[in-house]
């Protein structure tokens, strides 16, 4: 057993296993709050494991942070928590303590009514064994600014114009942001906070952001650095946000304006924005696409019990496997009327009585709810079971494919 507990007192100490696990080849630089405890770097709340019946200061074994935000799912706001800065030193390593972490992290979550968590991971295959899964892609496109030229030839000039804003002006660009958001799962309501710490602030500097403004209002906006030097810089855009189609193209060609200053361009952006369709020249630019944050359902009964639904009479039992978080593992009845739905626990998966419709874990379930994977996909890989052809129609039907896209990183 463990002690999990906050580490507000403790400060130094999440510094020191945060720096060896992310950034090693750095060494351990020395504690300075003027310079590790700005209001980025303070945002969330830290947790720690420590050996049960230890001391108030001892260092605890594994470390993290959450941060309590809300992400959208159908349309809907839905609490989340983002899990980061999972860090255990190597001496403490391969004992269980991440585990625990974990499962306790959950617990708090679940006691919070937090719907999802989600994270960035280091490496896939160690979260996915505890129940989070890929939750969206990110696709970057590079390439010469020159490709963007289409963009600058279309774009009417005297229908908008562009300013640098500063944090102070986050909320100009609310309006614009919340259009944005409300085409994609998961993306994240930001408060004055979050724009201020997490948009229009960087670890080590802080972007450039610029917004798009036509007939008096924004109509998009860019945030993004430059880096390297003069001869091999690149501007690399983190966020691009526009309204319409004309707003897209207006962006594109505030970055092709660069072309004398930067020798590539790096567009980071969710897949449905339209960058390879724009461009005249779409084998000039280098797109890659990756897998992005993960994603986890909490509480099963309570998660599938608050969202939205499609206008459909459907019930439906699910046989959920999930190793981390006991009250998850097991059967639920999943009813649905008037585009709302009742989910409860029937009891043990694994009983002979417990015959399900559908049967996956709980990290095909995460990608199911938010939209990332359809049932179909999900079925064909394995990683839904359906006893018969009229479940895997009922699942569909329930839980849409849409479009996923969380870019904030944390």
């Amino acid at each position: 057993m463990v002690d999990y507990r906050p580490i507000p007192d403790e400060r130094d100490v999440f510094h020191e296993y945060r720096s060896y696990a992310f950034r090693p080849e750095e060494g351990v630089p020395a504690y300075d709050p003027a310079d590790h405890e700005t209001p980025r770097d303070t945002l969330g709340s830290r947790r720690g494991v420590y050996e049960d019946g230890a001391a108030d200061d001892a260092e605890p074994r594994s470390v993290c942070r959450h941060y309590w935000i809300e992400a959208r799912v159908r349309d809907e706001g839905h609490r989340t928590a983002g899990l980061a800065s999972v860090a255990t030193p190597p001496e403490y390593r391969r004992r269980g303590y991440v585990r625990q972490l974990l499962a306790r992290s959950l617990a708090e979550y679940r006691d919070h009514d937090v719907r999802f968590s989600v994270l960035w991971p280091f490496r896939y295959r160690f979260y996915r064994q505890y129940g989070w899964d890929t939750g969206t892609q990110i696709v970057t496109h590079e390439c010469d600014p020159s490709v963007l030229s289409v963009a600058a030839d279309a774009v009417d000039r005297d229908a908008g114009s562009f300013r640098r804003l500063e944090a102070d002006e986050y909320d100009a660009l609310e309006s614009a942001y919340e259009t944005y958001a409300d085409r994609y799962s998961l993306a994240l309501e930001r408060d004055e906070e979050w724009w201020r710490h997490r948009v229009f602030a960087g670890h080590e500097r802080d972007p450039f952001v610029y917004a798009y403004e036509r007939d008096g209002r924004v109509q998009g906006y860019l945030v993004y650095t430059m880096d390297g030097t003069d001869g091999d810089r690149t501007m690399v855009v983190s966020e691009l946000v526009a309204v319409d189609h004309e707003a897209v193209v207006a962006l594109l060609s505030f970055c092709y304006d660069h072309e004398s200053q930067v020798q590539r361009v790096r567009l980071r952006v969710p897949e449905a924005v339209p960058i390879r369709a724009i461009a005249r020249e779409p084998d000039r630019i280098e797109t890659t696409v990756e897998n992005g944050p993960m994603v986890r359902v909490v509480d099963v009964a309570e998660t599938l019990s608050a969202l939205a639904y499609p206008d459909r009479e459907a019930t439906v039992t699910l046989a959920v496997e999930d190793s981390l978080a006991e009250w998850n593992d097991g059967t639920f009845r999943l009813a649905v009327s008037d585009g709302r739905a009742e989910c409860r626990r029937l009891g043990d998966r694994t009983t002979p009585e417990s015959s399900a419709d559908v049967r996956l874990d709980i990290g095909a379930l995460s990608q199911l709810v938010v939209g990332f994977r359809s049932a179909s996909a999900l079925e064909r890989t394995g990683r839904l079971e359906a006893a018969e052809s009229a479940s895997l129609e009922t699942m569909s039907t329930l839980f849409p494919e849409t479009a996923v896209a969380l870019t904030d990183r944390f």
